[in-house]
């Protein structure tokens, strides 16, 4: 569905409210600029058209020879343990802190021992993890016992992969890596001028070496030489990442004159342009299989993933999880007889207790929407409600929530909380809500801007890469 105007002010003021005072500094597109940046991304994906598999929803390409890790990722499987907050090097384009060693911690939640993150990885149902930093070496027994407790318990059934800049790698770590059952090592050779002499070190011994970098624009000559090279020394995938702007990188990419994009998150259009041009450039002179990973696909394919993890502790029978991984209550709203009546309807036809709930209201009946063509809606209006569920270290005592043991030691607390205000439609509009998000009929791209687009948000996940303006 096309950004409704609407949407887009959204966008910009979010954008706006994230850094205050310093938002006049960012050099964003001109209507222009945006139009020739627009032409120049749709030119470069028609050239790949029918060269590529583009998947989730047009933010991810190439998908043909996914690397087993972002395979996983991508089926929404991972979970990242940052195992440290402290790196040895400072690239401009990191996008927070790394300042604090502190404790391993993914979602919040810190863990002291490596058996309460294997416990937790079993607990929710984990498939892939990766030890991230900071730069993980730092701490290299650390991240060691991290993976050799990972592989002990689950084997082969768990894909583990680590991210370094490759500075304090030699042989010795790597051979205890791949004895310990690394299955992947992540290379970001953007952080060392993008040397391969200690990726080289990995090619033989641990299975899969990836180069992971952002794609630096002004880099992009030097790049094109080096993809060569890096299938010469053995990398097996290329990923490449959309710089977006944070206020730990603010004054380093400001400083270089970028021109940036409103969205989600403030992104660097050139960045983007950079990638979709070098796997253009790799099909042609050969090379690893390259992966853009677009800013979109992780906003919204990974914050999916968390979300319908974390929906399975809190939705009830009568709920349905959306496409996009938000919890929908659908509430009947009427007079109490017309209620009543209603509830003898589904009583009468046999439908189990728990797929509708009138509760201690008279005037409100909750049901499961598999039960909407019993419902009279002459008689009531339709009340629509998304919760988000996340995952935190305590308890905040703000929105209802459950505690989730996953050791004798480790507990994680999981928050449900409205995701927005609640929708009320009555009687055309609650058809055509069912229409298009319960029948499964296409929803039409020249939808009128209201409720409808705001709807379509929380029902299905946007498509498409993000807009330039």
């Amino acid at each position: 569905m096309k950004m409704s105007a609407a949407k887009r002010e959204e966008l910009i003021s979010k954008n706006r409210q994230e850094y205050g005072d310093r938002y006049g500094e960012l050099h964003f597109l001109s209507t222009e600029e945006a139009g020739q940046a627009s032409a120049r991304r749709r030119d470069l994906l028609a050239a790949l058209d029918g060269r590529v598999e583009t998947g989730f929803g047009g933010t991810k390409l190439d998908c043909a020879n996914l690397s087993p890790g972002c395979r996983i990722c991508a089926e929404g499987g991972w979970s990242c343990l940052f195992i440290n907050g402290r790196c040895n090097l400072r690239c401009f384009y990191c996008p927070t802190s790394q300042e604090e060693i502190g404790l391993p911690t993914t979602n919040t939640v810190e863990f002291r021992t490596p058996a309460d993150y294997v416990a937790y990885l079993e607990r929710f149902g984990f498939t892939g993890a990766s030890i991230s930093g900071g730069e993980p070496l730092l701490t290299f027994q650390r991240s060691l016992a991290f993976v050799a407790a990972i592989k002990k318990r689950f084997g082969a059934a768990m894909h583990v992969w680590l991210y370094t800049n490759g500075s304090l790698a030699d042989g010795e770590k790597l051979r205890r890596l791949r004895d310990a059952g690394l299955d992947e090592i992540r290379f970001d050779i953007g952080a060392t001028d993008y040397r391969l002499d200690k990726l080289r070190l990995a090619v033989g011994i641990i299975p899969t070496v990836t180069v992971e970098i952002p794609a630096i624009p002004e880099d992009l000559p030097q790049l094109k030489l080096k993809i060569v090279e890096m299938a010469d020394a053995g990398v097996n995938h290329l990923n490449l990442h959309h710089l977006r702007l944070t206020p730990y990188n603010f004054e380093h990419l400001v400083s270089r004159g970028y021109r940036f994009t409103h969205g989600e998150k403030v992104t660097m259009p050139d960045s983007e342009l950079a990638a979709l041009e070098l796997l253009h450039h790799a099909l042609d002179r050969g090379g690893p299989p390259v992966n853009y990973c677009s800013f979109v696909f992780k906003n919204r394919f990974q914050g999916l993933a968390t979300r319908r993890r974390n929906a399975s502790f809190h939705i009830k029978p009568f709920e349905c999880l959306t496409e996009n991984g938000y919890i929908r209550t659908l509430t009947l709203l009427g007079r109490p007889e017309a209620i009543a009546r209603q509830a003898e309807v589904f009583g009468e036809g046999g439908i189990a207790g728990e797929l509708w709930s009138s509760g201690s209201s008279r005037e409100r009946l909750l049901f499961n929407p598999q039960f909407w063509p019993l419902v009279d809606w002459s008689e009531f209006r339709l009340l629509i409600a998304y919760a988000a569920c996340r995952q935190l270290p305590r308890v905040s005592y703000q929105n209802p929530f459950v505690t989730v043991k996953v050791s004798d030691k480790q507990q994680v607390i999981v928050e449900r909380a409205k995701a927005v205000r609640d929708f009320e439609l009555s009687g055309d509009k609650a058809t055509l809500f069912a229409r298009y998000f319960l029948g499964g009929e296409p929803v039409p791209t020249d939808l009128p801007e209201g409720c409808f687009t705001e709807l379509a948000g929380f029902e299905g996940v946007a498509e498409g890469l993000q807009d330039y303006f």
